[in-house]
């Protein structure tokens, strides 16, 4: 069961705040030394926090907004250190490399541009052809974000002469599957989080591309895997442990929530991806949903899933597992509030 974040460890709170670590570098702290640290997206509220922080900078300093963008864009690229390490002091576990590409990457001038018009792909494929993958470089060409140059070359353009699209077949399913597990199952690793697409498209001979696999494998290949072959269908149960599990993380928004935590031993056939779809529409479920907080919509939720549903269909448990009851769940949350 999930438990609310500790306590921040002060020591590396700092580490995190100064340190440019890499990400392998993280990850090894986290395993030697127990550092934890945030991942993945940034909520509404560490939206808010690094917002604020910048906004105080600015008028600490006297500066005006022309000079903030020197220091997020600076020429030579040299880092301001004393900027960049409060700004991250106002996210705790974030580390301060994701803070410096997150702020770049979301105040960036050339943000938002909307869809990609072919005259612009031809762009980029010269770009790259002449400069390699050395996005800044590629950004300035193109005039787009370095990490929308990046994003739309490698899911789109890269072997696009070779790529697949449409419906899938059985023995690209099957060719798909092996990879994944290969690459993850028979190393220990977990199917859902450790896989690099990249890699996997690549042993696929680029015939699907690094982004299509993703999503074929979390959104269904992944559930069929966990399920001996059978594709297990989101069931009322389903959606009542989730909104437990939801309601046990005491969040104070939904964009705070790592998805990749809310499976368990005994319910791990939906990935991330699948959870938070699922979970925003119970959201949207919600009449005036857009007006409330999440502990008012969550309130709201937990009396409409308050009546367990009939036990999951038989089909749905595997060998030497028992399906996760909604009551089971409940009574964690009992006992954790108790």
């Amino acid at each position: 069961m999930l438990v609310p974040d500790a306590p921040p460890n002060t020591e590396h709170a700092t580490l995190l705040a100064t340190k440019w670590l890499s990400t392998s570098k993280l990850a090894e702290l986290a395993e030697t030394e127990g550092l934890v640290y945030k991942k993945g997206k940034f909520s509404a509220i560490e939206e808010e926090q690094i917002k604020n922080a910048i906004e105080q900078y600015r008028t600490k300093n006297e500066l005006s907004e022309e000079a903030i963008n020197e220091i997020l864009y600076s020429k030579n690229d040299k880092r301001d250190q004393t900027f960049w390490s409060e700004i991250t002091m106002a996210v705790p576990q974030r580390p301060i490399v994701a803070v410096y590409h997150h702020v770049r990457r979301t105040r960036h001038p050339l943000g938002a541009r909307g869809r990609w018009m072919p005259s612009e792909d031809e762009v980029l494929i010269q770009a790259v052809s002449e400069m390699g993958q050395q996005w800044e470089k590629v950004s300035a060409r193109v005039g787009r974000m370095a990490s929308d140059c990046r994003d739309r070359y490698r899911n789109h353009l890269l072997d696009r002469d070779k790529r697949s699209t449409g419906h899938w077949t059985k023995e690209e399913e099957a060719e798909l599957t092996r990879i994944v597990t290969e690459m993850t199952v028979d190393q220990g690793k977990d199917m859902d989080n450790d896989v690099f697409w990249g890699v996997v498209a690549m042993k696929m001979g680029n015939r699907r591309g690094r982004q299509q696999c993703r999503i074929k494998w979390t959104d269904s290949l992944s559930k069929a895997y966990k399920n001996d072959g059978r594709k297990p269908r989101w069931s009322q149960s389903d959606a009542h442990i989730l909104v437990h599990k939801v309601a046990s993380l005491n969040v104070r928004d939904d964009t705070e929530i790592d998805w990749k935590l809310l499976p368990d031993e005994s319910w791990d056939f939906w990935s991330a991806h699948v959870l938070q779809r699922r979970w925003m529409t119970l959201k949207k479920s919600v009449r005036g949903w857009e007006e409330m907080t999440h502990q008012e919509i969550m309130d709201i939720l937990r009396v409409k899933k308050a009546d367990a549903p009939p036990a999951a269909d038989p089909e749905r448990r595997r060998k030497g597992k028992v399906a996760r009851s909604a009551e089971m769940v409940a009574d964690e949350d009992a006992l954790s509030v108790e």
